[in-house]
């Protein structure tokens, strides 16, 4: 997949987020979410094993390596296969390592001020988590109206009902995790994926 993950992101407005320590697990969800028409998705290194499953993903869709706190992690990543990384906070060690390696950050933020330093940094895609808890679509509603021109990701806890509604605010893209995969059979997983990324091509 030459085109930049980041562009497709934007066209699919969608970025499933797979959280699970089993290897196998994360790839059997991965291909269900890729039968569903999902091209891009972020996959949580949970624990070394599975920065194989990366390697595995990265042969059929673009992977986006999450919860990436260390330079050592991120490295370890991209080896894998990844072509972007995620992180849920705003660290300048890993914005410096992004840009030596070509590889795209998307930077973990909460506040307005973190999200306006991210965008500062030229982080091309600013995370808010964990939207719900901080107060869903009213929340980043509030955020966009002084900053429109932040390219926001708004996840954390966000159901597949709500995507549309944070986009139609100005979201870029959402994430959504469990709600997608957690509890349902592989051919649930990929009719959820195929309704919402039909619902967002409307």
């Amino acid at each position: 997949m030459s085109e930049n993950l980041i562009d497709i992101l934007y066209k699919e407005k969608i970025c499933p987020i797979i959280r699970n320590k089993d290897a196998k697990s994360v790839i059997d969800i991965a291909h269900a979410l890729h039968d569903g028409g999902i091209k891009v998705l972020e996959i949580n290194v949970e624990n070394t094993s599975i920065y194989g499953a990366i390697g595995e993903v990265s042969k059929f869709a673009g992977v986006c390596a999450g919860g990436i706190i260390t330079s050592t992690q991120a490295e370890a990543a991209i080896q894998s296969g990844a072509k972007l990384l995620s992180s849920p906070i705003f660290s300048m060690n890993l914005v410096k390592l992004s840009k030596d390696k070509g590889i795209p950050f998307i930077a973990g933020t909460s506040t307005a001020n973190e999200a306006y330093e991210a965008w500062k940094a030229r982080i091309p895609l600013i995370k808010i988590y964990p939207i719900t808890a901080l107060g869903g679509t009213m929340y980043l509603e509030d955020l966009l109206r002084p900053m429109p021109f932040l390219n926001i990701m708004p996840l954390g806890n966000v159901k597949i009902d709500e995507v549309k509604s944070y986009i139609d605010i100005g979201a870029k893209v959402v994430g959504v995790g469990r709600d997608l995969y957690d509890g349902l059979s592989l051919s649930e997983i990929t009719n959820r994926a195929k309704k919402v990324v039909n619902e967002l091509r409307i």
